[in-house]
């Protein structure tokens, strides 16, 4: 049943809405997950999501702190939202690119090829780089993990909501 609930989720989250609404900025809870009201916008599209958030149960848990979408399409990587590039460069072999959105939130993106330089300002849509190899994703996706204050958060908070699951009867 399990498996069935996370292919629900799978199959709803590219449907869901490309960004949410532009509302005043600020964190509240739902569920105990940071919802932001953000005009936030898909880093890579048209796209398949891959492989889904999936929350650690503690801070050094096992978990998938981010989630990775397979460009179907040129593989460029843009910025979800506006923010200044803190770091872009190879970390363990693949390249990353982090921006700062302020406010506490932090997005990186891997692995990325990127000529842009720690200190760029972006605009939402702005050309990171493009998708390339090496890292833990699956050849030929991007990983888009957020942080909010530190804490890894779930991207689709960001991009219109987190699509619940709905368990149907089974037989």
């Amino acid at each position: 049943m399990t498996a069935f609930a996370v292919a629900v989720l799978v199959a709803a989250a590219p449907a869901a809405v490309a960004h949410a609404e532009a509302t005043e900025p600020g964190p509240t809870v739902d569920g105990g997950t940071a919802v932001l009201a953000r005009d936030w916008q898909w880093p890579v599209r048209p796209f398949r999501l891959a492989r889904p958030f999936v929350a650690p149960p503690h801070e050094y848990g096992p978990g998938h702190r981010g989630i990775d979408l397979l460009p179907v399409g040129d593989g460029v990587v843009r910025a979800p939202a506006p923010g200044v590039v803190a770091f872009s460069g190879q970390v363990a072999g693949r390249g990353v690119v982090t921006v700062d959105h302020g406010d506490g939130l932090v997005s990186t993106f891997e692995p990325v090829d990127s000529a842009l330089a720690a200190g760029t300002p972006v605009d939402v849509a702005t050309p990171l780089g493009t998708v390339s190899a090496g890292g833990h994703a699956e050849a030929g996706t991007v990983h888009f993990g957020v942080r909010l204050d530190g804490a890894y958060i779930n991207p689709l908070v960001l991009l219109g909501g987190v699509p619940r699951a709905v368990l149907l009867p089974c037989c």
